[in-house]
């Protein structure tokens, strides 16, 4: 199992950015893909989930800090999830990594919690000037 994220930098505040996670050795559409960020400088250490992606359901996840300025997607014949970054602020900056977890989930059940995860990415440095 591979998860490969691209797509992170530096940025301005207020600017954008699309994060791409390609996923390999396992089959898409059993698994939920989602989105963590570190601030601490270990990279899972204290890392929390800002949003995640049903591939089975096409259910989604956002934390309440995220809601309305990122979106997360999925595309099946590439085996990607993207998450696209809008509106971006200082307090986003951190490492972003993506995770998954087998299985089918609905709005009412999609993971979010660390532990439930089997998969972690490598992670990838975003910053935001301000």
């Amino acid at each position: 199992v591979q998860l490969v994220e691209s797509g992170g930098g530096l940025v301005q505040s207020g600017g954008s950015l699309r994060l791409s996670c390609a996923a390999s050795g396992f089959t898409f559409r059993n698994y939920a893909i989602g989105w963590f960020r570190a601030t601490s400088g270990k990279e899972r250490e204290g890392a929390y989930c800002i949003s995640t992606f049903s591939n089975s359901d096409g259910a989604t996840y956002y934390a309440d800090s995220v809601k309305g300025r990122f979106t997360i997607s999925g595309d099946s014949t590439s085996d990607t999830v993207y998450l696209q970054m809008n509106d971006l602020k200082p307090e986003d900056t951190a490492v972003y990594l993506c995770v998954a977890v087998s299985g089918t989930y609905s709005h009412y059940n999609i993971p979010s919690r660390p532990g439930l995860f089997d998969f972690w990415g490598q992670g990838i440095q975003v910053t935001v000037s301000s």
